[in-house]
């Protein structure tokens, strides 16, 4: 996960996911998705899409879309929802390697700060403070 990572920044050169999406063809949406569902991702005759819940905060928005950019990378092929937390849904693997992949995007390069703790290093790259416990 860490090479797919850094081979996105380093052809890229950048960490943002909208940019990244927007270089490798994937088309974002916005939609009302509902109360438990944040985003998605999915394949339709080649295209691929990302669709983002419209009610959520940019920080939402940017982790959402780096985590379903991690769908696109690690799971070729399947289309996953990222469901809200809240809900009795087991997330399971191929969510919590999302969320990972998620992190360590918006994280890439970014330093903890002398007596910065992790939760702190975490909202600075906007990962929302819902999902600290998660990771």
């Amino acid at each position: 996960m860490d090479d797919i990572v850094q081979g996105l920044i380093k052809q890229f050169k950048t960490n943002n996911p909208f940019e990244i999406a927007e270089q490798l063809n994937i088309h974002i949406r916005y939609s009302n998705l509902g109360s438990s569902t944040r985003g998605l991702y999915y394949r339709k005759l080649r295209r691929r899409f990302i669709v983002i819940h419209e009610d959520l905060s940019d920080p939402w928005k940017r982790f959402v879309c780096a985590h379903e950019l991690g769908h696109d990378r690690l799971h070729p092929g399947i289309s996953r929802f990222f469901i809200d937390e809240q809900s009795f849904f087991n997330a399971g693997k191929y969510e919590r390697q999302a969320n990972q992949f998620a992190v360590k995007l918006l994280s890439d390069g970014i330093t903890p700060e002398p007596g910065e703790t992790r939760e702190q290093l975490l909202r600075r790259c906007s990962v929302p403070i819902e999902l600290h416990n998660l990771l």
